[in-house]
């Protein structure tokens, strides 16, 4: 009974202003409902493909674009000129052993004007889109590095066995004199190189079907020095791997301060 008259005596409390409440109610917990769904995520939008990106252009390679033009004005020069003319210019522009004796800079530069075959040679497609491709990937200055590399090494690992071969009796002096110039040298050197910042599934199978290319001209035994220069041009660019490597990471961390998009390895 005293439990009961006291609880009952106990006064009612009053209640609390509308305002009052929605503050009490604030300081509670909320019942945790079911999850949200979260917002559905936007496919991205697919790459076009923009198959003007394996051409040169002024801007986005122009080392490689001011090269294709001069290798085209001198086509057509080759084209138009007379027989002798031509020959005159090949041969001051050959890396035979007696010009690289005499002026081994200016023959070596001179010899990567032409195009053996003219703008119909496949070499002439081969070096548009390698060069671009390396330039996009690399830089222009050091795309052409590699492409020296390989026409220079490779011309003196042919033309300096010719001389030695002279001088020991093994050939006659008319080798001496024997023309040589183009870009073909160069142009393997820089597949070589391509192919190491390619993706396995393209770098091999481009790598096996330029080289049994190679082999195969080597093995007809038409003009062995010179297949063998692309061989060893070839070699020259994949021994080039590990810097065109390092070269295309300083590449992309140079275009992202600059806050270009980088070209897909």
């Amino acid at each position: 009974m005293e439990r009961t008259a006291r609880a009952a005596t106990t006064p009612t409390p009053e209640p609390l202003p509308a305002g009052d409440v929605a503050a009490l109610l604030d300081g509670v917990p909320r019942q945790r409902g079911p999850a949200a769904a979260p917002a559905p995520r936007l496919p991205r939008p697919a790459l076009l493909p923009r198959p003007w990106r394996l051409l040169p252009s002024p801007t986005g390679t122009p080392v490689t674009f001011a090269y294709t033009a001069i290798l085209a004005l001198t086509s057509l020069f080759a084209s138009w000129a007379s027989p002798g003319l031509l020959y005159a210019v090949y041969q001051d522009s050959s890396t035979d052993v007696a010009h690289l004796l005499r002026t081994p800079v200016f023959v070596l530069l001179a010899s990567a004007l032409w195009i053996a075959g003219g703008l119909l040679s496949p070499y002439a497609l081969a070096f548009v889109l390698v060069l671009t491709a390396l330039e996009r990937r690399i830089g222009g200055a050091r795309a052409i590095l590699v492409f020296l590399a390989g026409h220079v090494l490779a011309t003196l690992a042919t033309e300096v066995p010719v001389g030695l071969a002279v001088l020991a009796g093994h050939l006659p002096d008319t080798s001496l004199h024997r023309l040589d110039y183009g870009i073909s040298f160069g142009v393997a050197a820089s597949i070589g190189a391509l192919s190491g910042l390619l993706a396995p599934w393209v770098r091999w199978p481009l790598l096996a079907l330029v080289g049994y290319s190679l082999v195969t001209d080597l093995i007809a035994f038409q003009d062995p020095m010179t297949n063998w220069g692309h061989l060893i041009s070839l070699g020259i660019g994949t021994g080039l791997w590990p810097l065109v490597r390092r070269w295309r990471r300083e590449w992309v961390q140079a275009l992202a301060l600059a806050g270009a998009v980088p070209v897909a390895p």
